[in-house]
């Protein structure tokens, strides 16, 4: 079986659902150009945890945990079905590497993972698994967490962090979708950008102290933090590249990034 890629995806806002704006029209267009996986396994920003832990419901429900927004997103649903069994191979992966995974049978499927998922597999027959990331855990930690699950790449299964490429809602002082983006957001996205392009992974590892506006950019990190699940998911000397680039609201970054190729 052709190796899965690895990727991160910027989720933005759930209004992503409905606007009219580049990372939408890049969601939808994705799914034409990757191998149709067996399952995917998703790490959202959304899905935070004391050690890292599964969803293993065959049927788990669609969780709206937003608030704010217009009915409408609250009407989707995102029906895909869960993968025990591959919740079961997930942890035994994540024990042969030293981590303490955990299942938990009632989780749904927060809005971190469907709603990428909605644009991009609408019939939402692919089976899907989360996995949370580790509260009071940084980025080295999911960079490894990442490393422990790249068999999957070769079974099937295509991981995917969800999280965003900036995140701070505070600091979101346009209204408009379109709105052009601040020079504070650019700079750091660009940073990593050419990071990422370097392989320069201990810089990534070290983004706080070393990229620029890095905490005005993530004040805190469970949002960026689904990166480096994605990027130790990526194998020595592969590919990795920066797939979509924009931003929404002026200050939220909706880059991409694939650690393999997509086809």
């Amino acid at each position: 079986m052709s190796r899965t890629p690895a990727l991160f995806l910027s989720h933005g806002s759930p209004m992503i659902a409905f606007e009219d704006v580049p990372a939408r029209q890049f969601l939808l267009d994705l799914a034409p150009k990757l191998r149709e996986p067996k399952a995917f396994l998703v790490v959202s920003a959304h899905y935070e945890e004391d050690r890292p832990t599964l969803t293993t419901g065959a049927a788990p429900e669609t969780i709206h945990d937003f608030y704010g927004f217009p009915q409408a997103l609250y009407r989707l649903t995102y029906p895909a079905p869960g993968a025990p069994a591959l919740a079961s191979r997930v942890a035994d992966l994540l024990a042969a590497q030293g981590f303490a995974p955990a299942g938990d049978p009632q989780r749904g499927f927060d809005h971190g993972a469907w709603m990428p998922l909605i644009l991009m597999n609408p019939r939402a027959d692919i089976p899907l698994v989360q996995l949370s990331l580790a509260a009071h855990q940084g980025p080295e930690w999911h960079y490894r967490l990442g490393q422990a699950l790249r068999p999957l790449r070769d079974e099937g299964v295509m991981i995917i962090g969800s999280g965003s490429i900036t995140h701070n809602l505070r600091d979101i002082t346009r209204p408009e979708p379109d709105a052009a983006p601040a020079e504070w957001a650019s700079a750091f996205t660009e940073w990593i950008h050419g990071k990422v392009e370097a392989h320069a992974i201990d810089e990534l590892l070290n983004y706080r102290e070393l990229a620029p506006n890095a905490v005005r950019a993530h004040p805190t990190d469970e949002h960026f933090l689904p990166f480096f699940v994605a990027l130790g998911a990526g194998l020595p000397g592969e590919a990795a590249t920066r797939v979509h680039h924009s931003f929404t609201y002026g200050s939220l970054g909706m880059d991409a990034y694939a650690f393999g190729d997509l086809a």
